[in-house]
């Protein structure tokens, strides 16, 4: 308790060095000048001031200038009006034994099997899997798929998709009386799943957005692709004035469902679930009163240039030629170093100087003594950031980055809700997420919430985003009807949950 107590007021004193050391001159200047006469100040005007005002003029002149200058053309702020998280229809609701059913089914429709599927050490494989992996009951499957027998098509493909960009836009539209004519920008990311019309066509058809919507649709990304489409609708509200960016997130479990026996690829079906977000962003200053949250930061590591890094998600065919994404043995090494450079590169953009003293010293001391010390000091990020959105991918990415970061079980409790509640929704789980801790009513205003994606490539991405204001749960919010119940107990060993309910508020 000693050493935290000191490490807090170093942080303090370092923080606030600046105005530790401010205030007292003010004060002795203050007084100083307190003490001046009339006659003091017309010696100073005569003995300094009268001779210089060629060199003062066009000094003051320069400054204003340049002030001017850096105010017209800095990057205007980008802020968060609002977002919206699909919620599918309760009778999609798929426990761990209706999922596992699922997988029967999809497995003996398919037509190579003859109507049979007689091997059952395939379903003791996956079973055990989806014990472990974190998930609850309440997750959701796509209703093509919960058919019996089911719908493996691009038609109820469609349809899954159609339905969470939908569901999840007409909720947006609702909650902020935007007309969709108003958007200007317009980013729709699904990884495994692009048809032609393309994703933000179909949303420009549905909605009737204007001719002149600068549409962009991102596929192939993996899960960290919606981090990479906020960054990109930042990039493009920087250069289009007086605008609204609307970005759509979401994943397609119907057509990539694996059917196969390869069990490095049976995995992606234990974790995926049905889910979407869509998340409407402005430019226009007027909008800053009524927005969640202004985007501080965004930043983006790829390690595909390395071999291992590239392969480690692929989506291909097993032997008997049926699709599916395979997972590798390297991929928990892979994750760790991306994070790692991740991390390198936002660190010294949000961390306070007390901890990049602390790091920088540690970096020194172990280029001298290299035997002394072993490693490297890590920075702690909670005196930057008040709340993390790690991506739901999976147990084990969550509970590395927790003890990479070295967080507290309430730092990930949003990440383990969301995977326990609604599964892996891929690049959409981030947001919710972000609904989660707003629906306990967390945060605050000046809160600062890092979302941070994993993504094949293989990529991190990070966002910041600072509240600018105390952010209550949205209306028709995911989490509406079963926070009191989280968070939940899960076992470390078995993955088993164990319900405890809590206050909303706690």
């Amino acid at each position: 308790m000693t050493s935290v107590n000191v490490k807090l007021l170093y942080h303090y004193v370092i923080t606030n060095l600046f105005n530790l050391c401010f205030f007292p001159l003010t004060a002795i200047v203050a007084g100083k000048a307190y003490r001046l006469t009339i006659d003091d100040l017309h010696h100073l005007y005569y003995s300094y001031l009268q001779h210089n005002l060629i060199t003062i003029a066009p000094l003051f002149a320069f400054t204003v200038f340049g002030s001017v200058l850096y105010i017209a053309t800095r990057p205007k702020p980008v802020y968060l009006v609002e977002y919206s998280c699909y919620l599918p229809p309760t009778h999609c609701r798929s426990s761990i034994s209706k999922v596992m059913d699922i997988f029967y089914q999809v497995r003996k429709a398919d037509p190579s099997r003859n109507g049979t599927c007689d091997d059952s050490s395939w379903l003791d494989f996956l079973r055990k899997i989806q014990e472990r992996s974190g998930l609850g009951d309440e997750t959701h499957g796509p209703e093509g798929l919960l058919q019996v027998p089911p719908r493996k098509t691009f038609a109820a493909a469609r349809e899954e998709t159609e339905q969470v960009i939908i569901g999840a836009l007409e909720n947006l539209f609702k909650n902020t009386n935007v007309n969709p004519k108003d958007i200007g920008i317009l980013v729709v990311n699904s990884s495994m799943f692009n048809p032609t019309p393309s994703l933000s066509a179909m949303v420009v058809n549905t909605f009737k957005l204007r001719s002149n919507v600068r549409s962009f649709n991102l596929g192939g990304m993996g899960c960290s692709a919606g981090v990479i489409a906020i960054d990109l609708a930042k990039d493009l509200l920087h250069v289009h004035k007086n605008t609204y960016a609307l970005v759509v997130s979401t994943e397609n479990i119907t057509y990539n469902i694996y059917a196969g026996d390869n069990r490095s690829m049976m995995v992606s079906n234990c974790l995926f679930r049905v889910g979407g977000a869509a998340i409407l962003l402005s430019n226009k200053p007027g909008d800053r009163r009524r927005s969640k949250y202004e985007l501080v930061h965004t930043v983006r590591t790829h390690t595909g240039a390395d071999d291992k890094s590239f392969r480690c998600v692929q989506q291909g065919d097993d032997e008997n030629g049926k699709t599916g994404v395979s997972l590798s043995k390297d991929i928990t090494d892979v994750a760790g170093r991306t994070v790692k450079k991740n991390i390198a590169t936002l660190g010294p953009l949000i961390l306070p100087l007390s901890e990049k003293l602390l790091f920088f010293v540690t970096f020194m001391g172990k280029k001298l003594f290299k035997d002394k010390i072993k490693h490297y000091y890590v920075p702690d990020f909670k005196l930057a950031i008040d709340h993390f959105c790690i991506h739901a991918g999976g147990r084990a990415v969550i509970d590395v980055l927790e003890k990479n970061l070295a967080l507290a079980p309430i730092d990930v409790e949003a990440s383990r809700s969301t995977l326990h509640r609604f599964g892996n929704t891929s690049s959409s789980s981030i947001w919710y997420e972000l609904a989660y801790i707003e629906a306990k009513g967390r945060m605050k205003k000046g809160n600062k919430v890092w979302q941070i994606a994993l993504g094949s490539g293989f990529k991190c991405n990070s966002a910041v985003w600072v509240a600018l204001n105390n952010v209550k749960a949205s209306t028709n919010s995911p989490w509406e009807h079963c926070i009191d119940r989280y968070p939940v107990k899960i076992d470390s060993d078995s993955g088993k949950s164990e319900t405890r309910v809590q206050n909303g508020r706690s």
